[in-house]
């Protein structure tokens, strides 16, 4: 129960994150909101490490390791995070979601393909799922204005969004590769620490070429407030994530998190709702992408114990 609780505030606290960082790039650039939300996570993984024992495992790691979390620092929290925001400022948080759901197959064909993980009938269903959500998303796009005047850029909101989804799917496998097949929490956040560390290293000399001080000033107090809001969003969503795999199956804590789109929408509304395109074909096309992807996390044993005995030959199958 509690396991389910804590991936349920994992989900939360990312639908957050994207309400906050959506109100934060109303007037900031991405790139000063990566200034913000990319450093402030290296003092609070430090003190996670304090307290969670970080320090004890980081000592033991082997230079591959860093290597790996490194890597997984520079794909995830700077290609990754900088097509999430670009995604996000093009199209706004709805119609961002979608394409960001499609984070969750690439992972898993990557998996397929360097982990020897196999693909079923249900995980099939679910790539065609989430694929058929941001097609779903456009059948009305001709109507996406909001009530501000917002009208999305629909060029740079897919073409950064499916770079950010490539970013997010293949760091798992970066992580993955960094903590071995006896990683523990004290690990994960140890690795956290590292590829942290790595990208605020690389964004802060970033923001040195274009200016420095001086550059990150041009950021006016409202717009600040909610980056950090989002920075500090982010590590909690992080931290309840990796508490939730330490004491819940993966079967259950990963398709818990794939409720954050619906946690999305809802505090865009309360937030953002001048800013953001609400609609049927969006909503649609976002729980369509949202089931999909609950299904790519499925397991077929779980799948099998819901549904008739004679179904059990055709989601037993497996490729390769």
């Amino acid at each position: 129960m509690l396991g389910a609780l804590l991936a349920l505030a994992s989900a939360a606290t990312f639908g957050l994150n994207n309400a906050a960082l959506r109100r934060g790039i109303l007037s900031g650039s991405v790139l000063q909101a990566m200034g913000i939300t990319v450093p402030i996570g290296v003092p609070l993984f430090f003190l996670a490490c304090l307290v969670f024992g970080g320090f004890q495992a980081l000592s033991s790691f082997t230079s591959s390791q860093w290597i790996w979390m490194a890597g997984a620092g520079i794909v995830h929290f700077i290609i990754g995070r900088y097509g999430n925001y670009r995604s996000t400022k093009g199209l706004g948080a709805n119609l961002s979601g979608p394409i960001q759901q499609l984070s969750v197959p690439i992972s898993i064909v990557l998996a397929i393909i360097y982990l020897g993980e196999t693909l079923t009938p249900v995980r099939l269903i679910g790539f065609m799922l989430v694929m058929l959500g941001p097609v779903v998303m456009l059948r009305c796009k001709n109507t996406h204005k909001t009530k501000s005047g917002f009208i999305p850029n629909y060029n740079e909101g897919f073409v950064w969004g499916f770079v950010s989804a490539f970013a997010y799917g293949i760091s798992p496998i970066f992580i993955m590769k960094g903590l071995g097949t006896h990683g523990g929490l004290a690990d994960s956040v140890a690795g956290g620490f590292i590829s942290y560390s790595t990208a605020a290293i690389i964004v802060l000399i970033l923001i040195m070429f274009c200016g420095g001080i001086k550059f990150m000033s041009k950021l006016d107090s409202t717009a600040s407030k909610w980056f950090i809001t989002s920075g500090v969003l982010v590590f909690f969503s992080q931290m309840f994530r990796y508490m939730s795999l330490a004491i819940a199956p993966i079967t259950v804590v990963v398709p818990i998190q794939r409720l954050s789109p619906v946690f999305r929408v809802i505090f865009s509304w309360i937030l953002n709702r001048d800013h953001e395109v609400f609609g049927f074909w969006v909503l649609l096309g976002i729980s369509i992408s949202m089931f999909g992807a609950i299904l790519l996390t499925l397991s077929t044993d779980l799948v099998i114990s819901l549904l008739p005995d004679n179904w059990a030959p055709i989601i037993s199958i497996k490729w390769p």
